[in-house]
């Protein structure tokens, strides 16, 4: 266990390094499909931050009993857990934003960052380090949600939250909100990541 990352490096890793959408490409599904504005997407992001934390320590707490044959078993039917209170929970206080991301709230049960988490950290390190592991993912996850969703809603609607930030002439670019937003907007950020990490570590471009 000498060989495991510490707590501090597991929860720097995830928010840059190893970040699950920009460097790893996991939970791209919910990327794509809640950033057309910035409410649904911090929405998600704290939704995804609740379960991934909650199911990291609770895996790390039962980690020596685990058994392997069983152990996707029992990492679905955690997650799936904290799942439903989040849903429950948006559904009696967050009613419209429910309705408005729809089936992606219960589909975080498949979800494959917060599968992966605790596959690789929880299910072999204690859970202080479990949770660190899981707030960095959290938050580099937010990340790479909100970067995407405020340039899609900007160029999209001239602003940010509802309030204006372009000029009134600007004309609303609706392919933005729109699915292929969401891609084009992805696509150009990963390149933007990917460039700005090669150039940090002196590789041709």
């Amino acid at each position: 266990m000498a060989d495991q990352p510490t707590a501090s490096e597991r929860f720097l890793q995830g928010i840059l390094p190893e970040n699950p959408v920009y460097r790893q490409l996991l939970g791209l599904c919910p990327t794509l499909a809640v950033t057309n504005g910035m409410k649904p997407a911090i929405t998600m992001a704290v939704s995804v931050a609740f379960v991934l934390v909650c199911a990291n320590v609770v895996i790390s707490l039962i980690r020596n009993l685990l058994k392997p044959h069983l152990r996707i078993v029992i990492f679905t039917l955690t997650i799936a857990t904290f799942v439903t209170i989040a849903d429950r929970v948006l559904a009696a206080y967050l009613y419209q934003m429910s309705k408005t991301l729809g089936p992606y709230i219960p589909l975080i049960i498949v979800n494959c960052i917060i599968i992966c988490r605790c596959e690789v950290c929880a299910s072999k390190q204690s859970p202080f380090i479990a949770a660190s592991d899981a707030l960095g993912q959290a938050i580099g996850f937010g990340l790479a949600l909100s970067s995407i969703a405020a340039v899609r809603e900007i160029l999209g609607t001239g602003g940010l939250f509802g309030i204006q930030l372009l000029p009134a002439a600007w004309p609303d670019w609706v392919i933005m909100v729109l699915p292929p937003g969401a891609f084009i907007t992805l696509g150009l950020l990963l390149g933007f990541v990917n460039w700005l990490g090669m150039r940090k570590s002196g590789g041709s471009i």
